[in-house]
């Protein structure tokens, strides 16, 4: 049995971006040309190393593996769940890395759990630090189908109680930096050994704790973890499974864990091509068979520990002053400008922490005679969040709540609704110390207005079940928490600038329904967001260029149940002159009575009439363009641009064209293009390319021109313009993996990925190299033994097949030995 052990843990984590009156990410400009940044960061990182590629010499893929079934990795629950249902196939990939684990480490898999929402434990109420952990492992059990043997801190923050927290649910081990550590010594020794950041790194510890309980300490090796963030260790992946080799000590003959952490983000968003510096090292370590990467909890079965440690209280892993850079101006920052404080961080807190003990109030008071246990109902709430379908909701407040069954009553109804306020107010309460919101450097960043967002929903929550006023004090509070930026001002404005204009009821929502189904009733039928339409009547009438929608509309939070019908009717006059209204539900004769108004007004009597009986029927609650949410908002202005955009369009075709001719003239010489010509040119193709990628099956005889007319004037493709072409190659590769025999689609796409090699389009290949490599293993091989036998047609798909291989760059049957050097491309 080997004696060197290794383990590398990724810790893959983003803040939650939901809208938390949505429960959806709305789209974030900073991550473009994606939508958010959970999707840039899955395109850079969390695809990568779902699929990493090992390269030979010449650049060409050996290999494609999962790395994540060689990690340690922790995943952070509301990244997870975002995943789930945004990034179907990598969640996917993460599952059955664990399952992999699992087989290979005889049922000590290698995820681990996380406290739930990257809270500092350190700092939470104790009941926020028992929800977390619980809520935790029930999230890691539904989504692994097994407890978690260990649990990631948030930011390795740590201090006696979050231990006991974690030790109290079972947790059998952490994960800490060297400097956590105080002090060490054997198990049954009477002397200890002050550490002073000294401790040996290679064995696992024992901490006892002043329960009785007790938990595991690994002690990740900072220096090799250090090179790997920030020092660039995975340029190349040999240098990288020589470092960490070399940690081990060959003056002993007992057992050594080798062990490094890292943000998981590190392979790939920090560091381009990272996932395959870790692929190719993980392949050079297991060639190597000096050193054997296993999981935490294997080592741990293999080899207890054999010495225990005490840690140092409310530290971490990035801030040199303990946990201050979550609560004062320590000084840490993420590259501040000169001049710059974080003196807001304090205040932030402070006000939050006041909000949350009103919060704890409120909420003990309203769920009293509603709930058996409060307290404990929270605690299970995340089955809830997990899974809410009426009969898990239902059983949950049977289980919890002090009705008896069978209750259907309108009354209950109502009950029911508030016991998910309540929840609900609970749970943005903790998601409103998510740890994102204190490590960066202004309080103006969109990591802190979101915890101020979840801070809103709280005192909206509140104040709902409560009839207190929360919120004059709260920004009381919060105003002393000041920009760095001037013109940003305090905690206050940016709350009121930038939260109060997003917050929601279902009047709200309503007008979005409104406005939305004014342009596409199909689109706005059935759901909005975490908001179910349930429709009893809608008309829309037309004279001339204007439109008219009437209708009325039930709307139901499907997160609280909350209910109400409503009345609207918009008129779209023309472009984005939009005016309407919405209004509690009426009569049925009165509705009637509202429609035929303004049916007959607008076919009759035109729309000075119209808007007068507008203005009459819906005083105070008007619907414009701002009614929708910001997504429908950008999807409505396109649709009304469309025109103007037209226009546009012809304008710059026409110059393009007019001047093509000088244009190829300057390209041919070398020499630049008058910048209007460049941009006309630049506007004209990408316009032309992302057009028809719009059709059905990608034109390869309309693109080709396109892209070698791009390549001969200079022109580069835009981000949105490769996107396009990726997603069309994405379509493409999938259609052939699901007709593997289709001659023209293969025909098809290795004709495209060869015209975008020839045009030299930095185009991502990654899903039609995975497409094909499943293929390969999966396809090709039986191809392969009918083309023994003599079959033509099988030979000839034999021979298309492999020369799509080329166009994407595979590596022949027995390649050269592999490199672990990036692309070319990633070198400049």
């Amino acid at each position: 049995m080997p004696s060197h052990f290794l383990t590398i843990h990724g810790h893959f984590y983003q803040p939650p971006r939901e809208n938390p009156w949505l429960e959806a990410v709305e789209t974030q400009d900073s991550a473009a040309p994606y939508h958010d940044w959970n999707q840039r960061i899955t395109a850079e990182c969390y695809g990568p190393n779902a699929s990493a590629r090992i390269l030979d010499s010449r650049d060409r893929i050996v290999k494609i593996v999962n790395n994540y079934a060689s990690l340690s990795f922790n995943f952070g629950p509301t990244l997870l769940s975002w995943m789930k249902s945004e990034a179907a196939s990598e969640y996917a990939a993460i599952l059955e890395a664990d399952r992999m684990s699992v087989e290979r480490f005889g049922g000590h898999g290698s995820a681990i759990a996380q406290a739930y929402n990257h809270i500092i434990m350190p700092l939470a109420s104790e009941r926020d630090q028992r929800t977390q952990v619980r809520w935790g492992i029930r999230d890691f059990v539904r989504r692994f189908g097994r407890r978690p043997e260990g649990m990631w801190l948030p930011e390795t923050a740590v201090d006696v109680a979050s231990l006991e927290a974690l030790a109290a649910e079972g947790i059998g081990f952490t994960i800490l930096e060297p400097h956590q550590i105080r002090r060490f010594r054997a198990i049954g020794s009477a002397e200890w050994i002050d550490a002073n950041g000294g401790v040996d790194i290679t064995r696992p510890y024992l901490c006892k704790l002043p329960s009785g309980r007790s938990i595991e300490l690994f002690v990740y090796d900072g220096s090799i973890s250090r090179g790997v963030a920030f020092e660039h260790l995975l340029v190349r992946g040999e240098n990288f499974a020589s470092r960490l080799l070399g940690a081990f000590s060959n003056q002993r003959d007992d057992a050594q864990i080798v062990n490094i952490a890292t943000d998981g983000e590190t392979y790939g968003h920090h560091h381009r091509y990272g996932e395959m510096g870790l692929a190719f090292a993980v392949e050079c370590i297991n060639a190597g068979g000096s050193a054997q990467i296993v999981s935490y909890g294997k080592f741990l079965e293999l080899h207890p520990p054999d010495h225990e440690a005490e840690i140092v209280e409310n530290t971490s892993w990035s801030c040199a002053h303990g946990i201050e850079r979550w609560r004062s101006d320590c000084g840490c920052s993420t590259h501040a400008e000169a001049g710059w404080n974080q003196r807001w961080r304090a205040p932030l807190r402070a006000a939050l922490d006041w909000l949350r003990d009103q919060a704890a109030a409120i909420f003990e008071h309203a769920a009293a005679g509603l709930l058996h246990d409060p307290w404990d109902a929270r605690d299970d709430y995340i089955d809830v969040v997990l899974d809410r379908s009426d009969d898990r909701v239902n059983a949950f407040l049977l289980k919890h709540g002090t009705r008896g069954s069978g209750d259907e009553s309108p009354q209950q109804a109502a009950i029911d609704t508030r016991i998910l306020e309540l929840l609900e107010m609970q749970r943005n309460a903790m998601l409103m110390y998510t740890s994102c919101g204190w490590f960066f450097n202004d309080i103006s960043g969109i990591e802190t207005v979101q915890v101020l967002h979840y801070a809103g929903r709280v005192l909206q929550l509140a104040e709902r079940v409560s009839g207190l006023t929360l919120t004059p004090e709260f920004l009381t509070r919060v105003a002393e928490a000041k920009s760095n930026l001037p013109e940003k001002g305090d905690a206050r404005q940016i709350y009121e600038r930038e939260v109060v204009p997003t917050m929601i009821d279902l009047g709200r929502v309503a007008a979005h329904y409104a406005a939305a189904s004014l342009f596409d009733h199909a689109a706005a039928e059935g759901r909005v967001y975490c908001y179910t339409i349930e429709q009893r009547d809608f008309e829309t009438v037309r004279s001339g260029r204007a439109k008219m929608a009437i209708g009325s509309i039930t709307i139901t939070s499907i997160i609280t149940r909350e209910s109400a019908a409503f009345d609207f009717a918009v008129l779209h006059i023309g472009e984005t002159e939009l005016t309407g209204g919405v209004r509690p539900a009426s009569s049925p004769e009165a509705y009637e009575l509202l429609k035929e108004q303004l049916a007959n007004g607008l076919r009759s009597d035109g729309i000075p009439s119209v808007i007068r009986v507008l203005d009459h029927a819906f005083v105070g609650s008007p619907v414009a363009i701002r009614s929708l949410f910001r997504d429908e908002q950008r999807r409505i202005l396109t649709l009304l641009c469309d025109a103007t955009l037209a226009e546009a369009e012809s304008t710059f075709r026409q110059l393009h064209e007019r001047y093509d001719p000088l244009m190829r003239f300057h390209s041919s010489l070398g020499v630049p293009l008058p910048q209007v010509l460049q941009t006309a040119a630049a506007f004209d193709l990408n316009t032309q390319i992302r057009k028809a990628l719009l059709s059905e099956e990608v034109p390869l005889a309309q693109l080709e021109p396109l892209l070698r007319e791009a390549r001969s004037e200079g022109v580069s493709l835009d981000d949105t313009t490769r996107l396009a072409l990726r997603n069309a190659l994405v379509k493409l590769s999938s259609a052939l993996r699901q007709k593997p025999d289709d001659a023209d689609l293969l025909d098809t796409l290795c004709a495209i990925v060869t015209l975008l090699r020839s045009t030299q389009v930095a185009v991502d290949l990654r899903a039609p190299q995975n497409d094909y490599y499943r293929m390969k293993q999966a396809v090709r091989p039986q191809v392969a033994a009918h083309a023994s036998n003599g079959s033509p047609s099988a030979m000839e798909w034999l021979n298309r097949f492999d020369a799509l291989g080329e166009s994407l760059s595979f590596s022949p049957e027995a390649p050269p030995e592999a490199s672990s050097e990036a692309p070319p491309e990633a070198k400049g």
